[in-house]
């Protein structure tokens, strides 16, 4: 890497540091003098934006050569004080006539720049069928139409794309020419990969020869990308006052009146720029960022900042309550300030691949929840589980599908049958990793009301109305297979072996 390793114990010389300082400054000129040359084989009408996002990059390049390594300083991370957090709970509902005026300030932003290759779907990830025949994008469709007709308001949902998801999101927002919610999309950045080696661009040129040498740098590039797109100007001049931003695939993320309420209700004090849901953290979350307060700000702290002696620390519950839910409600003239002002701040992610020919390369990435200490009296809001429904395995999608839940509007409600709030823990084995083979094991979802744990492993089937309870574990030894036979019950059972019962 450019940084040089050092000996413990010997100071750096002017030597070694001018060293440093000398090879930081040709590593820069050698990328600004090929990326010129890439910029020359952008299309035409391409050409300018590549040029924006190129001056970009550099930036965020010249500061991965000088900043060494990702992890904090522990001894200077403070646990959070009693205000840095509200409770959901404390903050009041707005009347009805109320939330008209509040809604009509709001920007609703899906991070669309996901591909369903994880699941084993080509494409958007927003295009996978997660209920109903409804897609990811139809839920969100849909629960933006129900508020506008709701309140009579015109919410905007506005998609960040990314080179890969645009195409195919454009032609899926055709089928919506009728509903009543105005949808806008703009791309997030297009940045070249590194070779791991020479710290060079892997793209020669824009041509579908380098397809593999790019890479979208991470939602954190919202705020620069919604800036270019002059989206973030015409929300301004409509007068719209923040946006609510989360994953596509956060089925929990709904637009909360209450917190909107919070945000606009002047008689608060001065409004936050920048809120940050947050939910307590359970032995299935350790890996999540939480918020901590270092050197005087609120900040983000992830899993990979964390100095390796510490990362079980990290990982307790009971020092680190809170985990950071990705639904965040933003300042838009906030956005513009931090933008315009270069004073927006974000951790760099070093994300090490290694691409189909074997080429070990860089991308440098960021998270848009790790910008919340660039923004004025940051906070954030603890909020109920139910806010944080995401979809990244099929093992969620299980959960998603099944009896748990009930649509409403587009939004997933948890069935009142089920006894307590927590959602069942589900592990599937590699045999349920793609959508494809996930629904071919299941006749019918199972009944998972009274569920608290599953995990299944090798080759299972379920047949139809199976009801699974408390903890319930599968396991299919190599080369042989267990079918769960329709109508079966399940109750805190361990099924092993083979088992191929054809009826019962």
């Amino acid at each position: 890497m450019a940084t040089s390793a050092f000996v413990k114990g010997h100071k750096r010389t002017p030597s070694d540091i001018e060293f440093q300082e000398l090879t930081r400054r040709d590593a820069q000129l050698a990328m600004n003098k090929e990326l010129q040359k890439l910029c020359t084989t952008a299309p035409e009408g391409v050409h300018q934006k590549a040029k924006q996002e190129f001056e970009n990059f550099e930036t965020l390049f010249a500061r991965f050569l000088r900043e060494s390594g990702t992890a904090l300083e522990w001894d200077k991370i403070r646990l959070l004080q009693d205000e840095a957090v509200r409770n959901y709970s404390t903050l009041p509902d707005p009347s009805s006539e109320k939330a008209k005026d509040l809604l009509s300030k709001l920007v609703v932003v899906k991070l669309n720049g996901g591909l369903g290759t994880g699941m084993g779907c080509t494409g958007p990830k927003s295009a996978i069928c997660v209920r109903n025949e409804l897609t990811f994008l139809d839920l969100n469709v849909q629960q933006i139409e129900h508020l506008n007709k709701q309140y009579g308001v015109d919410v905007p949902l506005v998609l960040m794309n990314s080179f890969n998801t645009d195409e195919d999101t454009t032609k899926l927002l055709r089928k919506y020419s009728q509903i009543k919610v105005s949808i806008h999309t703009f791309n997030q950045s297009r940045y070249p990969r590194m070779n791991r080696e020479s710290l060079l661009p892997i793209p020669t040129s824009f041509g579908p020869e380098s397809a593999d040498g790019w890479y979208p740098p991470g939602h954190g590039d919202v705020y620069q990308s919604l800036h270019n797109s002059g989206l973030l100007e015409n929300f301004i001049n409509q007068g719209k006052k923040y946006m609510f931003v989360s994953n596509i695939d956060n089925m929990g993320a709904t637009v909360d009146l209450n917190i909107l309420n919070f945000l606009l209700d002047e008689s608060n004090g001065p409004a936050p720029e920048f809120v940050m849901e947050v939910t307590d953290k359970t032995r299935a979350d350790v890996k999540g960022g939480t918020l901590v307060e270092y050197e005087g700000k609120l900040r983000l702290l992830e899993i990979a900042q964390v100095p390796k002696d510490y990362v079980d620390e990290f990982k307790s519950v009971s020092k680190f309550k809170i985990f950071n839910t990705n639904n965040l409600w933003i300042s838009l003239n906030a956005i513009k300030r931090v933008v315009e002002d270069h004073t927006l701040h974000m951790e760099i992610i070093v994300n090490p691949k290694t691409l189909d020919n074997g080429v070990n390369v860089l991308q440098l990435e960021t998270a848009v929840g790790a910008a919340i200490k660039s923004f004025e009296g940051a906070i954030g809001v603890n909020v109920p589980r139910s806010r944080f429904l995401p979809v990244k395995t099929t093992s969620d999608l299980l959960v998603i599908m099944s009896n748990l839940y009930h649509l409403q509007s587009g939004a997933l409600e948890m069935s009142p049958k089920r006894s307590f709030p927590s959602v069942p823990l589900t592990k599937l084995g590699t045999h349920f990793t793609k959508v494809k083979d996930f629904l071919r094991r299941f006749a019918s979802i199972p009944d998972v009301l009274d569920l608290d744990h599953l995990t299944v492993s090798g080759d299972v089937t379920f047949g139809k109305d199976v009801t699974l309870r408390g903890t319930v574990i599968i396991i299919a030894n190599h080369s042989e297979r267990i079918d769960i036979p329709p109508g079966a019950i399940l109750e805190n059972k361990i099924v092993s072996g083979n088992l191929r019962i054809l009826d019962h």
